[in-house]
């Protein structure tokens, strides 16, 4: 082997790296053992999940017609939330965009509005929204716009600020606006990324709707909470199976769609 076949040997790393690694050991180590995490728990709790996946099958059947029908009500939920958000997340994104908002204040509301958004968590908002509207899909409707803005205004900012910029300068050096560059050139080249990141929002929204019903914002998470609460796990069962079945469905066709999209 020539000198210049031997591999350099790994640098050490810096001081600041070097405290950096110790910190997110120690992190982690605190982390593991604050929550009371350990294998000796997780070895000891299996034989509980035996149990109690005996309990739940075979699933009980007997509701299952008023199961489907929450079930539907909940994806209705995801659509409509879905759209209502990707409606309003489109002005909001154009507005947080660096190359079409009409002045860095706006731009810098809009942004931390989106990320307000984002950051606060699906059940608050689904309590904020059931006091505010009452019990029912409604608040969840809102609840799933509010998250989707959160999700697509960030995404789609990021996809209008990515777009050619050729055809932009174009438009403008004609005497194009603003508003002739936003729907003559950015949105129309961004549509594909649009549709494809509104696919993954009606996912995320279909799994998330499911958990709203806990607080009394519709779908079938409120049959679900009942049945664990009466221990009548072969109902429950029948519920999460049927949860399982509908978010198949829904990224089944949600994958077929962007993949004709992007053909």
């Amino acid at each position: 082997m020539t000198t210049h076949d031997i591999p350099h040997r790994v640098k050490p790393p810096s001081a600041l790296s070097f405290v950096l690694m110790i910190s997110t050991l120690a992190l982690l180590y605190t982390a593991f053992v604050e929550t009371g995490f350990s294998v000796q728990t997780l070895i000891e709790g299996v034989p509980r999940i035996g149990r109690l996946a005996e309990q739940m099958f075979p699933p009980n059947l007997s509701r299952l017609e008023m199961q489907a029908e929450l079930l539907w009500e909940t994806f209705l939920m995801a659509v409509s939330g879905t759209a209502l958000g990707i409606a309003l997340s489109l002005p909001m994104a154009i507005l947080s965009a660096r190359n079409l908002s009409p002045h860095p204040l706006v731009r810098w509301v809009m942004r931390n509005l989106i990320s307000f958004f984002r950051t606060v968590p699906d059940l608050i908002w689904a309590l904020v929204f059931v006091i505010t509207v009452g019990l029912g899909p409604v608040a969840g409707v809102l609840t799933i716009a509010v998250d989707t803005i959160g999700f697509l205004g960030k995404f789609f900012a990021e996809s209008m600020e990515e777009q050619d910029k050729g055809s932009q300068e174009a438009i403008r050096t004609i005497g194009g606006s603003t508003l002739d560059v936003t729907f003559t050139s950015v949105i129309p080249n961004a549509i594909p990324s649009f549709i494809n990141d509104s696919l993954f929002a009606l996912e995320k929204a279909t799994r998330s709707s499911v958990i709203l019903g806990l607080v009394g914002a519709g779908g079938i998470g409120i049959e679900l909470k009942v049945a664990m609460d009466m221990f009548n796990y072969s109902t429950a069962a029948t519920i999460i199976l049927m949860i399982f079945l509908l978010v198949v469905i829904v990224e089944q066709v949600s994958n077929f769609l962007r993949k004709k999209i992007m053909s």
